[in-house]
């Protein structure tokens, strides 16, 4: 019986995410028994400062290319949205899942049925802040940082008046009942890969156990998506944002411009084939076209 060994951050919403591939593995093949190896991570770590004054979502990553790099792990899983766009030619993404509800969520404390402006909404992401303002633009900020479990404790101590999540992280803890109100693509962009798995590998290595996992669409999307906040420079820091979805034969891309230097913004949206390599010119295309319909507004 051969091992595979998966790597895997501590949190409950990673070791979940990590069976779910961990379980396809070992129901598709007779020869090979997966198992998880967890780690924290230096992102898991420091939780007194925002990303951005730490290093940025690579962090989240770090320990698990080490472990990949030295043979300890055969492949890890992340939450696409916490992978940087950069990813090492030695590590390449193998697979993506098929994509869970993409949409933010948010998240009032036990027992209440609206927001007390009076106190914060947690909340980290420029991104989501800047979209959330604009449905209620009486709201104040204050970052939470710390898995969903933690977080929502946070919220029920009366430390916050609401979170803002991702729903698939809900969903997939189990915690759907917790979800006051969703915010569609329309209202939020969500961030780029939000809601789908990725599963990194190492290079050489044969990952035909796999075979049959990787979701067409899923990896389209994910494509489109990181192609977008790619061409912008887009990091944990900027508000940068995309969302595709793949519907008769066709992507429907919308992203969300942001311009550091004045905090300007702007939204849009292009439509192209569903196949791979269109995917990902497309994701470029739609982030040149924003960058200069916004340059040229600032002439104007």
């Amino acid at each position: 019986m051969k091992i595979v060994n998966i790597g895997s951050r501590e949190s409950k919403l990673a070791v979940v995410q990590s069976e779910m591939v961990r379980d396809y593995i070992n129901s598709h093949n007779d020869d090979i028994e997966a198992k998880l190896v967890t780690m924290k991570t230096t992102g898991d770590i420091i939780l007194d400062r925002s990303l951005d004054k730490v290093g940025g979502k690579g962090l989240f990553v770090k320990e698990l290319d080490r472990a990949l790099m030295a043979g300890t792990t055969s492949l890890s899983v992340h939450s696409l949205k916490d992978m940087p766009m950069e990813v090492s030619r030695e590590l390449p993404l193998i697979a993506f899942s098929k994509r869970e509800d993409p949409r933010d969520v948010l998240i009032l404390p036990e027992g209440k049925t609206e927001i007390d402006f009076s106190l914060p909404v947690g909340c980290s992401s420029l991104r989501r802040m800047l979209q959330f303002k604009k449905l209620y633009p009486q709201a104040a900020f204050e970052g939470v940082r710390g898995n969903v479990i933690t977080r929502l404790a946070k919220l029920d101590s009366g430390k916050y008046s609401a979170l803002i999540l991702a729903a698939a992280g809900v969903k997939r803890l189990g915690l759907e009942s917790r979800i006051s109100r969703y915010f569609e693509p329309d209202e939020m962009i969500p961030a780029a890969g939000q809601g789908i798995l990725a599963v990194q590998g190492r290079e050489g290595l044969d990952y035909s156990f796999l075979e049959g996992y990787n979701d067409s669409e899923g990896e389209m999307a994910a494509l489109a998506e990181r192609a977008f906040v790619k061409e912008l420079d887009g990091g944990c820091t900027s508000p940068v944002a995309a969302h595709a979805r793949i519907q008769n034969g066709e992507i429907y891309l919308k992203g969300l411009y942001y311009h550091e230097a004045d905090g300007g913004h702007l939204i849009g949206t292009l439509t192209g084939p569903a196949d791979r390599e269109s995917a990902q010119k497309l994701g470029k295309e739609l982030a040149i076209k924003l960058r200069n319909q916004y340059q040229a507004q600032q002439k104007l």
